[in-house]
């Protein structure tokens, strides 16, 4: 009946926080206080090692969703004290129809009650408000002054919002308090826009940039681990943006200024596209920021900035032979500039070049281990596309016997059936694999591409003195219903293994093999063997309640 009231049940709780903070969560319901119900959410506050705000969002399609001011809440988990005022939820599910009543009806009167309001009454409100909320009192100042065009008084509040003393308590922005500056940084963005519609682009321009700055020389004092502040800045950007193309100011100073920002590298707060601003910069602004992208590549050419423009530059000038040339001169040991290079060629038609490229970059990273991949299927897939199936056989091949990997070998079983000649590649692979599996005393990938071909009867005996627990696992499960003599014995020994580690996780694993071994009693027609066996480790492991509780859901 709860879950039809509110739309979430416990199973919900414990699925979003996961089984260790929904335990935790139980020993938190005498500390939630204040619970507030509105229409599809509650607020509460919990009292822990700090008192915590929480907020559960419920009842939607979306189902169950909480926010928590503590660390763990605020790094996007559900955390205990979620799971505390959840429960509390559930505890009260009865009352929860009639609160919300209760809470529309509130709302309904306050707005009653404003609406009756006089002016001077609703003006003595505000004054109130603002006199005690100074991030209320900002957002009204900066209203005010773009209301009345004053910009000079709005350079000042969009500074004034765009400043992170305020909240550098320790020197710095700390993870909690940048939402609240990312918030600010925020509406100084919607200032910028609102500025920019009310025909003041070419002022906008200006003070977005100088917004900008001081963005960019805070940014390194901010814990941005949420991105909040980042997104704002990115805001600011596009207020940039906009108002350039209204504006329409000197494409050569633009220039100048998109180059410089793009390529300080003290600053990552926005990522500037230079292409964005291409229509506002016409030829001749294209043409100040290329030469200054130059010199700047002839002064530093292994500097990220310098490359990411002068790379942006080449694109949007569709010169194909200036961006080869460019990425010529590093190429990367991994093969991914050689493939960057081929897409470049074949996205201005010229696929021949292209496959060149890649070819060449397979024989430049021929030794690599570590290959890009993308390289590797770019070049297959040109072959295949040109009939040629014996040439990605011999690509893969030759990439299975550097990498050595379980990934390599379906690869070239894919490639070899596609080709009919999987027998005769397999064998020698599974030949280069065994002698791999004797000179190292062991052979797990040996043993993983026979599992993976599906080839037990020879899986079997490579498993002996050679298999890890993994390997033997997955061989009882798919061998249970032909084999299940030899597969319970697999069961029973890693069942006693695993009876020492603790944890729902390992709980879980117990319960798994457990199952396995008493499908293999059924089939062996000893299911009498498996419940002696089942209630022996029952009474040996009494004590492990959540263990018990477990096997009870599985029926064990």
């Amino acid at each position: 009946m709860a879950r039809n009231v509110v739309g979430f049940g416990e199973d919900d709780l414990r699925a979003l926080a996961g089984a260790r903070s929904f335990e935790r969560g139980l020993g938190y319901l005498d500390a939630v206080n204040g619970l507030e119900v509105g229409e599809s959410s509650v607020t509460a506050v919990v009292h822990g090692t700090d008192v915590y705000e929480v907020e559960l969002n419920f009842g939607g399609d979306e189902g169950i969703s909480g926010w928590c001011d503590c660390p763990y809440g605020q790094e996007s988990n559900f955390c205990k004290h979620c799971v505390a005022v959840g429960l509390t939820v559930l505890q009260r599910a009865r009352v929860i129809p009639s609160q919300r009543a209760e809470a529309r009806a509130r709302a309904s009167g306050l707005e009653a009650w404003l609406s009756a309001l006089s002016r001077d009454e609703l003006l003595a409100l505000v004054r109130e408000q603002i006199a005690e909320d100074r991030e209320l009192r900002r957002r009204l100042e900066l209203r005010a002054a773009a209301a009345r065009s004053d910009f000079g008084a709005v350079r000042g509040r969009i500074i004034a919002l765009i400043d992170p003393r305020p909240f550098a308590r320790y020197g710095y922005v700390g993870y909690a308090d940048a939402a609240g500056y990312g918030r600010q940084v925020d509406e100084a963005a919607a200032a910028l826009r609102a500025l920019t519609a009310d025909g003041q682009a070419a002022q906008v321009v200006g003070l977005a940039e100088e917004a900008l700055r001081v963005l960019g020389e805070a940014y390194g004092e901010i814990d941005d681990s949420d991105g909040v502040v980042g997104q704002a800045a990115a805001a600011v950007a596009e207020a940039h943006l906009e108002a350039c193309r209204v504006a329409r100011p000197d494409p050569k100073r633009l220039a100048e200024w998109l180059a410089g920002s793009v390529l300080d590298d003290s600053t990552d707060v926005t990522d500037l596209d230079p292409l964005d601003y291409a229509d506002v910069l016409g030829q001749s602004g294209l043409a100040r920021m290329r030469q200054l992208a130059t010199e700047a590549f002839r002064r530093g050419p292994s500097g990220w900035a310098a490359w990411y423009l002068m790379e942006r530059l080449l694109k949007a000038e569709g010169d194909a032979d200036a961006l080869v040339a460019l990425h010529a001169q590093d190429l990367d040991p991994s093969g991914a500039t050689h493939l960057l290079i081929a897409e470049e060629l074949e996205s201005a038609g010229r696929s021949d070049e292209a496959l060149a490229w890649a070819e060449r970059g397979l024989r430049d990273c021929a030794a690599e281990t570590h290959i890009d991949g993308r390289l590797v299927d770019h070049v297959c897939a040109r072959y295949a596309k040109a009939g040629r199936a014996d040439d990605v056989v011999a690509v893969r091949r030759d990439r299975f016997r550097v990498e050595r990997s379980l990934a390599a070998y379906r690869q070239l079983r894919s490639a070899a059936r596609a080709a009919d000649c999987w027998e005769a590649e397999r064998a020698a692979a599974l030949a280069t694999l065994e002698e791999d599996a004797r000179r190292a005393h062991g052979g797990p990938l040996l043993i993983d591409a026979l599992l993976d071909d599906g080839d037990l009867d020879a899986a079997w005996p490579t498993a002996a003195g050679r298999a890890d627990d993994r390997q033997w696992e997955q061989l009882a499960d798919l061998s249970r219903q032909t084999r299940p003599a030899e597969a319970l014995g697999v069961y029973l020994r890693l069942v006693d293994r695993s009876k020492e580690p603790t944890g729902d996780r390992a709980y879980e694993h117990l319960a798994r093999l457990l199952l396995g071994a008493r499908e293999c009693h059924r089939a062996l027609g000893t299911e009498e063997a498996f419940t002696a066996h089942l209630a022996g480790l029952r009474a040996e492991l009494k004590r492990r309640r959540k263990l018990m509780s477990i096997l009870d859901r599985h029926g064990l």
